[in-house]
């Protein structure tokens, strides 16, 4: 992917992301370079933040440190291939039902 199409392709992502977060009700702060910080109930954060190097998008969570990688279609983990909004929604409904 050429580094146009992944700024746009991540940008358009991170603007998705903020839509899902604000129909959520979830607290969560959009930074600079990409980022956005989920603050949950308990105290736990995720961030979400685009790496233009690597033409990723990397997750860091209590879980660990998962990246994405564009398919054509969709962000697709670089290890198991999991896609990248049915990870957020698992590691943020794990700590709501807690």
């Amino acid at each position: 992917m050429a580094s146009d199409d992944f700024a746009e392709q991540a940008e358009h992502t991170l603007d998705r992301l903020e839509q899902a977060l604000d129909a959520c009700g979830l607290d969560y702060e959009r930074k600079e370079g990409g980022i956005i910080e989920i603050e949950l109930a308990d105290g736990a954060r995720v961030i979400v933040n685009r790496h233009a190097a690597a033409r990723e998008i990397w997750v860091a969570a209590r879980a660990g440190g998962f990246h994405y990688r564009w398919d054509g279609a969709a962000w697709r983990d670089t290890r198991d291939g999991s896609e990248l909004f049915s990870v957020l929604s698992r590691l943020v409904g794990a700590v709501l039902k807690a």
